[in-house]
């Protein structure tokens, strides 16, 4: 495989992580030992921690399952990240590799499970020919089975979360290991991780020639409304509008924010979002849109100050951020490295922070670069508990503390508007169902998509699987019925009680959609029923011999009594 190097055409500073003395990203040659083996691994300033635990891994040819460990001179453990810092063949770390490679068949499988589904496939083979030989024709039981065999064997080669299994699968049918004309191991990305970049790089471009252009009055009139269109929206263009909330709000005038600063920050932010059915870069700009709007309609610049703005801005743009499309209970259940590193509590939203803090350590990104320290500490303080917020495990012991204060709620108290924006980025993080119908649907679908990805990869796992993710299980308007009844209305009036004036933009479109989906799911309950009434019919009708005429009976007009048939058969008979 050629050697990939990424972004190597962008100015100065734009993903700053460890740039040379001009800004520009530079390779970094990093020197370490395995055993008795002297290596060298060379790589970009700008690539991402995945990147260059990649280049290691091509180094020592380890499996992606296997854990790298590096040490430096002093044995201490370091995290391998593109902070590494460079040293020299006479300052050598320690790499070790964790975990025994297991040999792979051709297709991608470990020979246990491979031998295990031929085993199957065998026996379903020779049961398949002895039905053929006793009736003649394979039976529809027959072709089911054979079906979720092969569907099953699919899943197993191709789905790239199935490291659990021991599996793995050269997507680009090449060795990853890739070498410079000096021999040494650069960083090289599979096939999907060079189509991600080079998009992304197309999306800054983009980004970049927007700068000076001047967003029309109607389209930021229409940008603070509930009803704006996502779906109509490239992914620059949703860049650029974010950069047109931090202006029209004041935030880059009264905090000193560099506009370059600003649009290195948003662009760091778009890349390290997946490209997950749900969870990606557009979910984070409709949150945030929401967030702008509710910011509007209610008025919060009269009720909090400029750091707190700030905090609900980036708070809904950062509140995802490198999410894997698989929730808290599947990182708790399958032990995962998040789940490990933040103890079970909120693994998913501890990452999100502290991604949306690594970004902000960058000088070329840190849009809060000239907060006073007191300022930064609020900041970081208020932004941490509100994308905590999110996690809807909490959902409950949120709302309840909030609907305790509303009655006896005091704007100067910090406390209580540290609540109020909680419960601010909590409606603007589900508020898919206060957008008119077209806009919230399609999200639907997205979700369910995000779930069922999930759910299949828990039945694999042998993990617990949630009925409300399971595909066999749930359906949209069943699934969206419950959430509004029980989440969202809640939620929605909570707030509603505070500021009235979001009832009519944001409430009566949840309650209408609630109406939408019940009768969406009675509708489809109906059909079921239907469904299985013709299922009924045709077993009784199956069980009638059509040679043998009925016996009638006739009812007397006058007695109303039971005449017997023609033939004298008594009623014993």
């Amino acid at each position: 495989m050629e050697s990939f190097d990424f972004y190597p055409g962008l100015p100065p500073g734009v993903k700053g992580v460890d740039t040379s003395t001009d800004g520009r990203p530079h390779l970094k040659t990093i020197y370490f030992k395995m055993g008795d083996t002297e290596e060298q691994v060379e790589f970009w300033s700008d690539a991402n921690s995945e990147e260059v635990k990649e280049c290691f891994r091509s180094a020592t040819e380890s499996d992606p399952s296997d854990i790298l460990k590096l040490y430096n001179t002093s044995n201490s453990l370091m995290n391998i990240s593109p902070r590494i810092l460079a040293n020299s063949p006479d300052t050598r770390y320690t790499l070790k590799v964790v975990g025994a490679k297991q040999c792979l068949s051709s297709d991608g499988l470990t020979p246990e499970i491979n031998e295990t589904l031929l085993s199957i496939e065998k026996r379903l083979l020779n049961l398949e020919k002895k039905i053929v030989l006793n009736s003649g024709d394979t039976p529809p039981a027959v072709w089911d089975m054979r079906a979720k065999v092969e569907n099953l064997r699919e899943k197993l080669e191709s789905v790239e979360h199935m490291s659990w299994l021991g599996l793995y699968k050269d997507i680009d049918g090449k060795s990853t290991k890739a070498k410079n004309s000096n021999g040494l191991v650069q960083c090289c990305g599979t096939k999907k991780t060079k189509e991600k970049y080079q998009y992304s790089q197309q999306v800054f471009e983009k980004f970049e020639k927007l700068r000076s252009v001047e967003l029309t009055d109607a389209t930021r009139e229409l940008l603070k409304k509930p009803t704006f269109d996502i779906w109509q929206w490239e992914d620059s263009e949703m860049l650029y509008l974010l950069q047109q909330m931090f202006v029209d709000l004041k935030l880059v005038e009264r905090l000193y924010i560099e506009l370059p600063m600003l649009q290195a920050f948003l662009f760091q932010v778009h890349l390290s979002y997946n490209y997950t059915p749900y969870h990606n870069f557009r979910h984070c700009f409709c949150v945030t849109q929401m967030m702008y709007g509710l910011i509007w309609l209610c008025n919060l610049q009269e009720k909090l100050d400029d750091i707190e703005m700030l905090i609900l801005l980036v708070s809904a743009i950062c509140h995802d951020l490198d999410h894997p499309g698989y929730n808290n209970a599947y990182q708790v259940n399958a032990k995962t490295e998040l789940a490990l590193r933040y103890n079970d509590i909120s693994p998913l939203e501890n990452h999100h922070a502290a991604v949306a803090f690594e970004i902000l350590s960058c000088d070329a990104s840190n849009v809060i670069k000239h907060l006073t320290p007191e300022n930064h500490k609020r900041f970081r303080s208020g932004m941490i508990k509100c994308i905590l917020a999110t996690d809807m495990a909490r959902h409950n012991e949120i709302v309840t503390a909030f609907k305790g204060v509303i009655g006896c709620y005091d704007n100067d108290n910090a406390d209580h508007r540290m609540l109020m924006m909680m419960i601010f980025l909590k409606v603007s993080d589900i508020s898919n169902e206060a957008r008119p119908m077209d806009v919230s649907e399609p999200w639907v679908e997205c979700l369910l998509q995000e779930f069922f990805m999930q759910s299949d990869a828990e039945k694999l796992e042998g993990l617990p699987v949630a009925p409300f993710m399971d595909r066999e299980k749930v359906t949209k308007p069943s699934a969206q019925v419950g959430f509004i009844k029980f989440v969202l209305i809640p939620l929605y009036e909570a707030l509603a009680s505070m500021f009235q004036e979001i009832r009519e933009p944001i409430l009566t479109p949840v309650v209408k959609a609630l109406e939408y989906y019940s009768d969406m799911n009675e509708k489809m309950e109906q059909d079921k029923e239907a469904v299985k009434l013709k299922q009924v019919g045709r077993r009784i009708s199956s069980t009638i011999d059509p040679k043998v005429e009925p016996k009638r009976v006739s009812v007397s007009r006058k007695t109303s009594e039971v005449q017997p048939p023609s033939d004298d058969i008594s009623p014993s008979s």
